[in-house]
């Protein structure tokens, strides 16, 4: 038997893959094309064709598991019914079995707030107000071990987020400076990519049924602070300037730039309590400035 996993490729899914193969665990990836199975495979663990929608091939994979951590997501407006189809298969074939299920949120669901915990209230943007029933049904599930991760923004090996300001327009003229995300007053919890898998790996193996898990590093730079660090990397001497909520929504549409506006901080402190993680990857800031995203 084996644990299935789900986005095996992805930016996360990767490093979650990479963590369980370093501790020989034996892994069965749910892949959406042959060059998928090529890179599952060549790490060691075994690839099946399919949809995260196919009911059968996931209910019976889950079936034959050991347990399943699930990563995989569509990103765009098929998240939701993709989302809620794959934990109705997924639980079916865990039903009773009281394997560990692990399935991923995300900090947004929070909205603001400036001390966010897991018993904080959720106040969603839009972008992922989808989230919130489906993970009551997670949370709801008799039999199995559940657990949800919700993931700060991910950095780290040049991926994710922090693209956006490595790409953020340039102002015109002699100085030219590096537009912030709105005001960029607004700060962001983070998480380096290889933290968060860590933090998968003991989730699955040492959570308690029905938990919930904020995966977030206690780093908490304001946007400024690190698109500073950005323009430091161009050869901009750090050089930034400010834009509106208006010109963030025509850049990267209005629903993803209000997430992105958000001013969150936590600490992700219950994972360190109860399953003895202990992130100590580099700071988005200096990745920023002198790592994976200078360039």
């Amino acid at each position: 038997m084996a644990i299935l996993l789900t986005g095996a490729t992805g930016f996360i899914g990767s490093a979650v893959l990479r963590q369980l193969r370093d501790q020989r665990r034996d892994v069965v990836a749910l892949v959406r094309s042959s060059s998928a199975v090529e890179a599952v495979e060549a790490l060691g663990a075994r690839a099946v064709l399919g949809e995260l929608t196919d009911r059968e091939i996931v209910t019976h994979l889950a079936l034959e598991s050991d347990g399943v951590i699930h990563l995989a997501s569509p990103g765009d407006e098929s998240s939701a019914p993709t989302d809620d189809a794959f934990v109705t298969a997924v639980l079916a074939g865990l039903e009773g079995s009281d394997k560990p299920y692990v399935h991923t949120g995300g900090i947004w669901v929070f909205g603001e707030g400036a001390a966010i915990t897991e018993d904080s209230p959720l106040d969603p943007p839009a972008l992922t107000s989808w989230r919130v029933p489906v993970e009551a049904r997670v949370r709801s599930a008799v039999g199995v071990k559940t657990t949800i991760i919700a993931p700060a923004v991910v950095f780290g090996n040049s991926g994710g987020i922090p693209n956006l300001i490595v790409e953020s327009p340039r102002t015109s003229g002699d100085a030219p400076a590096l537009e912030l995300i709105g005001s960029g007053e607004q700060h962001w919890t983070t998480v380096f990519v290889e933290d968060l898998a860590e933090l998968y790996v003991l989730a699955f193996d040492l959570a308690q049924a029905g938990s919930y898990y904020i995966g977030a590093s206690g780093q908490n730079p304001t946007v400024r602070e690190l698109t500073e660090a950005a323009a430091q990397a161009a050869g901009l001497d750090g050089r930034v300037e400010a834009s509106t909520v208006e010109a963030a929504h025509e850049r990267l549409g209005e629903q993803f730039a209000d997430a992105l506006l958000l001013d969150q901080q936590a600490t992700g402190s219950a994972a360190r309590i109860d399953l003895g993680w202990e992130p100590n990857g580099p700071s988005l800031v200096e990745e920023l400035r002198s790592g994976s995203y200078k360039r």
